[in-house]
């Protein structure tokens, strides 16, 4: 017999575990939370390995998509899109900005027709999700933060000095010191900072360990089914009375299975993972449905169209003195990491009665330096080394918002890193990949990042089988404005690099050498237009920022609720009208908490606090 619960929702990440465990608030709510993957394991706690596990089937959904024009430069011109397959969902693997978006992206939103969605409609629930912590260093506008929620939010303390050398040379470069998360980040001038981050005492502070673990997912009336992938949503009826009355999974050990919903689905399995499931279901484009062998039970046109995405330019500069090495990284997680392959301690602790006085010596403090971060959260390993974030316009167009952002990152990586994870060709991006991606190479990247894309990509059912993924086309810089901008935020990066502070000065940018040949760029040189155009389309890189993709107005209503399904909502990144101007998270979480008492107050659910709707 299929389980009857009031409310399934599908996907625990970044949105559904925040429903999941609000809704569950009220004890005589039946929920069920389903979640493709399980729990996140251990390392996904200790920030600074959140690369690490990308591309691990068990807790990366391992997706990857076709650039469009951008990708000239990557393996097998593919774009890899990691997304988080645990509770947490991404939450659990990203590199955990916190990162609202500028107030002026939510009230376009309401002016487009997203009525309950401007920065003063959606402010509440940011505040109630989160609980900032220490900020030594970080300005901060105390009317737009709390400190009493669920989610860690805190500054990395001590900040690395290189970062700080980062927020002067940005301020020496015309962007002021200010809250990016506050009321009007910055205004005009834009604002930099010490990165707010989703952690508490050191570490992750995911969707699962703010909303689930612990208390939450001990109630006795959520129902948390892992390693269970949905497979299609059951729709009843005809067309003009269809209902949404359940799902159907499918367990990692093949086994099929039904659960049923009296009030409502909510779908909140991301960007690519909801369209996915509602394209599986017959909800979507008539002729791509049919297509896949898939019969069209509501044709929905926009459904897993108008994709957007955040892509980055990674610039390379050597950092001497400055720069964290892959080597110091190492030691700082303990000296299990040493005794991988190549290392230097023998892969057999047993082994270490004949170690030299100096790898004893670097054993010692390899186990030193993780234990004080298991204690206290302090140490090398408690940040995603993304520990500033600049934001500004370069006056191109979109004067709602920002439409810049200079990520740094301050390592030079390894070729894991680089060539498996960010799918760089790395024999040609550098001069020598031995020595760049040495293990004590002293480099640092700042990534530049326009933050309002036009261009827009889309997500085409390949399979009637759920386990095949979706085709996921960007269509990066299809339209001509976004090349333009790119260019723009990559010269002002370059600008923000040459006001560098103090004795640690950093090299000159590394441009490709096949790139400098082409373009007769020496060292040094002010790159051309054309060069900073070959560029992107050789080595743009995805920011991890998947939205749009059953966007309100067009695939769901202000509420949420998908247009021509009854009983059936969709509620993650994906809803978004435009993608906001920044990191994507923290939005992510903010319309979990919405959706969460939006659901409540029309079905009568009894949250602990409401802090915009109102049951009536």
């Amino acid at each position: 017999m299929p389980e009857m619960f009031d409310f399934i929702v599908v996907g625990g990440g970044s949105a559904g575990a925040v429903i999941a465990s609000r809704l569950s608030e009220d004890p005589a709510c039946r929920v069920a939370l389903i979640e493709a993957g399980d729990r996140p394991p251990a390392v996904s706690s200790m920030p600074v390995a959140c690369g690490s596990m990308q591309l691990d089937p068990a807790v990366d959904w391992m997706y990857t998509a076709d650039p469009g024009k951008a990708g000239l430069g990557l393996n097998g011109r593919r774009m890899p899109v990691p997304r988080g397959k645990m509770l947490g969902g991404s939450s659990s693997i990203n590199y955990m900005m916190y990162v609202r978006g500028h107030p002026g992206d939510f009230d376009s939103w309401a002016a487009g027709g997203a009525t309950g969605w401007s920065y003063n409609d959606v402010l509440p629930y940011f505040l109630k999700s989160e609980g900032l912590g220490p900020t030594a260093g970080a300005p901060i506008d105390p009317s737009a933060h709390n400190s009493s929620g669920p989610l860690g939010v805190s500054v990395r303390s001590p900040a690395l000095p290189v970062a700080d050398d980062f927020v002067e040379a940005a301020v020496a470069a015309g962007i002021p010191r200010g809250d990016y998360n506050g009321r009007d980040r910055g205004g005009s001038a834009g604002a930099v900072s010490l990165t707010q981050y989703s952690i508490r005492m050191g570490k992750r502070s995911s969707t699962y360990q703010a909303f689930l673990q612990g208390e939450p997912e001990s109630r006795t009336n959520l129902t948390i089914v892992t390693g269970a992938q949905v497979t299609r949503v059951i729709v009843e009826g005809e067309t003009g009375n269809l209902n949404a009355t359940g799902v159907v999974y499918r367990t990692e050990a093949g086994e099929t299975h039904t659960a049923l919903a009296s009030k409502e689905v909510i779908l909140s399995a991301g960007a690519i993972g909801s369209p996915h499931l509602l394209l599986l279901s017959g909800i979507g484009p008539r002729h791509e449905l049919e297509a896949a062998g898939v019969s069209c039970v509501l044709d929905s046109p926009h459904v897993g169209k108008h994709l957007k995405d955040h892509l980055m330019v990674p610039l390379c500069f050597s950092a001497p003195e400055a720069g964290v090495t892959m080597n110091q990284l190492a030691r700082s997680m303990g000296s299990a990491v040493l005794r991988g392959p190549g290392g230097p301690l023998p892969a057999d602790p047993a082994d270490d009665a004949n170690l030299s006085p100096e790898l004893l010596a670097m054993k010692l403090e390899a186990d030193r330096r993780i234990a004080e971060w298991e204690a206290t959260g302090q140490g090398l390993v408690s940040t995603s080394l993304c520990d500033g974030v600049a934001f500004f316009s370069t006056g191109l167009g979109d004067t709602h918002s920002h439409d810049a952002e200079i990520i740094p990152f301050f390592t030079a990586g390894d070729d894991g890193l680089v060539r498996d994870r960010f799918n760089i060709d790395t024999e040609r991006f550098y001069d020598d990949p031995a020595k760049r991606l040495g293990p004590d190479s002293e480099a640092i990247f700042l990534l530049a990042n326009p933050v309002l894309p036009h261009s827009e990509g889309e997500i085409v059912l390949e399979s009637a089988d759920a386990a095949t993924h979706p085709s996921i086309r960007m269509n990066y810089y299809d339209d001509p404005h976004d090349m333009k901008v790119m260019q723009a935020v990559i010269r002002r990066t370059l600008d923000v690099a040459a006001h560098w502070p103090g004795n640690r000065k950093l090299g000159p940018v590394m441009i490709p050498p096949f790139l400098a040949e082409k373009h007769g760029y020496r060292m040094g040189d002010e790159p051309s237009d054309a060069l900073l155009k070959d560029f992107a389309l050789h080595f743009s890189l995805t920011v991890y920022h998947h939205t749009c993709t059953c966007r309100i107005g067009d695939v769901v209503d202000p509420r949420l609720r998908m247009m021509g399904v009854g009983k059936l909502r969709v509620a993650d990144a994906s809803i978004m009208p435009n993608v906001t101007s920044g990191n994507t998270n923290a939005p992510s979480i903010m319309i979990g908490e919405k959706a969460a008492e939006m659901i409540a107050a029309e079905h009568g659910v009894k949250l602990a606090s409401f802090v915009g709707e109102r049951p009536g």
